[in-house]
This record gives C-alpha cells, structure tokens and sequence, in this order.
C-alpha cells in the first residue's frame, strides 16, 4: 500500500498546479464552464470515457480496469461560494465574491490525482472506476441532478461503494478521520410567516403585533427542541434571519422568520418538522394571530456503511500508519449532497486534516471563512486513499 503513497507524493506538484489554477477562477451552482474545461484539460491523455452532463456541468470519468469486477464511484465536487476572499494568497480568487472556501477546488485535484494514479496501474485494476467531478454541492443538489441524469447506470453497472473524501482545518494535516453510521446531519429551510395586523406604533393595542409573536415563536421553539427530541439522537433548528417592518413608528402587518433544521435521523428530522408547525401555528393562535409554516426539504442524512468505513479505515492506517487514522466521536451538523449518492450505494465520507502546520486545528479560520488557508501537502494523502480505496473496493 506505500507505492500508493509515493506515487501520489510524485503526483503532488502538478496536483498543486492545478488546484491553484482552480483557486483563481472559483464558479458557483452548477453550470461552472471554466472550472469543466480545467479539469477536462487536466484529465487529457487518461484512458478513460469521458461523460459529460448536460444538465450541469458534472462529469463521470470512466477507467476499465484490465480485469473483471464490480464498479466503484470516487466523487470530488467542484464547485466554490459566492463569497470575497481576503487570504492574501498569490493565488487567490480573481473574482469578485467568489472563493474556494470548503476545499472543492482540493477534492478536485485530488480525484485528477487519484485518476492519473489508477489510469498508470490500469491493467491491474480488477473492475471499474467511475471518477464523479460534480459541481453544485453548495446548495445546489449537484449530486442529485447528476444521479437523475444517470451517473450510476454510467457504466452499465451500478458501484458497489462509493468514496468521497473532505477537507477540514479542524483537522492535523494529513488526518483521516471518519466514523461508521450517520456522519452528517440533513438540512431542510423553514419559513415561518406570522400575520397580525398593521398599525400605529404608538398605539399597539388597536393592531396585532406579529413581531413579539414572532419572537415568542423563536423562543417556544428552542424550549420544545430540549424537552421534546431524545439528547442521544439531536437536532437543531436556528433560526438565521427575522425580517419585519420598514420604520420605527409602524407596526407591520406581518413578520417572517427564516431557518435551518437539522437531524441525523429521520426520526428525529419529523419530528423537527412536526414542533415547527405545532409550535408556531399556536403561539400564534394564541394572540388571535396567524402563522404559516412552509418547510423546503433539502440534503438527507449522510450515513456511512459500517463494512465500507472499516475498510476505509484499515486502508488507511495501511497507507499512512495507524497514529494518522481516528474514529470521529460524534458526527457533524454540517451537510452534504453526496447523501444522495449514500441513499443509493453503501460507501463513506472520509475527513482529511488540511490545517497548515503553522496553524492550530480547530482554532484557524475553517471552512467558509473568507480567511480559510489548507496545507496543499495533505493532497497526496487524499490522492493517495482515493486510489487504494478504489483499489482494495474492487479486490475484495
């Protein structure tokens, strides 16, 4: 398992190259052109059959091995946020409010990595490789349209596993960190909408009020949040904007509140949802108001398959030593598109630890700062598990 690694060190500074190109021209959502037409450029001279969506600007790479076996699916996302960088860096955005703050532009590059890896010891390959470029991660459902698309019949076989691996300061570099069962939380929005009636400010008593109704609202929520959802299997609802009124001497006729829900259950998820429209539609009902709850589902629950992440895990400590490799003790609030993917093939999520030697894990600028830098060494860590991942996949 060490020639992985070596061979992924050899493969690092074009790697960086490509990841610094990526760097300057971040593209949001998921028609993202320029960043296609790099990691085509990047790709170019591989044995391999290039699928290009055209519902997005996804792309599924294929590498028949020169044995018989199953498939496996390698996923790295592409796309950046509508954000301004103030790194500093020499190679930073050379675009206004857009940057490569969650580390796509490094799952990218590492995939391109992994690809030219596995494409160099084709005919060893017992199967097939499906390298998965998506764009759209960040709210877009990017995976989503790419399975809608057919990513998974790309080949004629459905993956038997699926990998894909995520940057984090939290993390020393070159890390690996990941946990068998659910890994990241879904994420729905809620907009609660609370309808009184409008008036003079100084004069509340003849209007109904939907701002403290609102704010009631906001509070009833957090306290139905503790005693009605078991503390073992958590959620959370934040609410992020609260939007009313235009001047300080009118009362508004209505008040929307705006949030997040977030659960690493089904379970628990229903029942967020269940409190939301329970909690609002009768604090409101008890000022004579109105309020109507609408809930947009968004990304499910990442899970991770126990036998795949063992596998990822023992792989792992093969390739870089077992002090290199941790269990996560709890799972992460964020979310994930690649949950869709999980819905549909057993397979993980693994964490690589990209903070910069200089700075300290979890106390750096993190992912979606406008701060956030990653050490670029950790690359050869993400090129070189793709690829023996894929590998030991397919052997097994």
């Amino acid at each position: 398992m060490t020639d992985f690694f070596a061979t992924a060190k050899d493969l690092l500074p074009e790697t960086v190259e490509l990841r610094r190109k990526l760097h300057r021209n971040p593209e949001v959502g998921n028609d993202i052109p320029i960043t296609r037409g790099l990691v085509l450029e990047a790709l170019e001279g591989l044995p391999l059959e290039l699928n290009l969506h055209e519902t997005t600007s996804g792309i599924a790479a294929v590498l028949r091995g020169g044995k018989p076996g199953p498939t496996v699916l390698l996923r790295g996302d592409m796309d950046g946020l509508p954000m301004p960088e103030d790194t500093g860096l020499e190679f930073a955005s050379e675009h206004e409010n857009r940057m490569h703050a969650c580390g796509h532009d490094l799952h990218t590059s590492m995939l391109v990595g992994a690809a030219k890896l596995l494409s160099s010891m084709q005919d060893e390959i017992p199967g097939t490789v499906v390298f998965m470029f998506q764009p759209g991660e960040e709210g877009h459902a990017g995976a989503k349209f790419m399975l809608e698309e057919g990513l998974l019949e790309t080949t004629g076989e459905k993956p038997t596993g699926g990998f894909a691996i995520h940057v984090s300061t939290w993390f020393p570099s070159g890390l690996v960190s990941l946990r068998p069962g659910p890994a990241l939380a879904s994420a729905d929005e809620v907009r609660i909408v609370v309808t009184g009636r409008g008036g003079h400010a100084s004069s509340p008593f003849l209007s109904l009020d939907p701002i403290p109704i609102a704010a009631e609202i906001v509070l009833a929520v957090q306290t139905a949040i503790t005693r009605r959802i078991d503390v073992f299997d958590p959620g959370v609802i934040t609410f992020g904007s609260i939007q009313a009124g235009t001047t300080n001497n009118v009362i508004p006729e209505q008040a929307a509140l705006i949030g997040t829900i977030r659960a690493f259950s089904p379970e628990t998820r229903a029942e967020l949802h269940a409190i939301l429209e329970r909690v609002a539609t009768n604090v409101a009902a008890a000022h004579t108001a109105e309020a109507t709850v609408h809930i947009e589902p968004g990304y499910p629950v990442t899970i991770n398959d126990r036998d795949f992440t063992a596998m990822v895990s023992a792989t792992a400590e093969e390739l870089f030593g077992g002090e290199m490799v941790e269990e996560m003790e709890s799972p992460i609030m964020g979310a994930e598109d690649w949950s869709y993917v999980m819905n549909e093939v057993p397979g993980a999520m693994a964490f690589l630890g990209s903070c910069p030697p200089d700075l300290e894990p979890g106390n750096s600028p993190g992912n979606h700062s406008n701060l956030v830098v990653f050490d670029e060494d950790s690359m050869a860590t993400g090129i070189a598990l793709y690829a023996a991942v894929a590998f030991k996949h397919l052997g097994s």
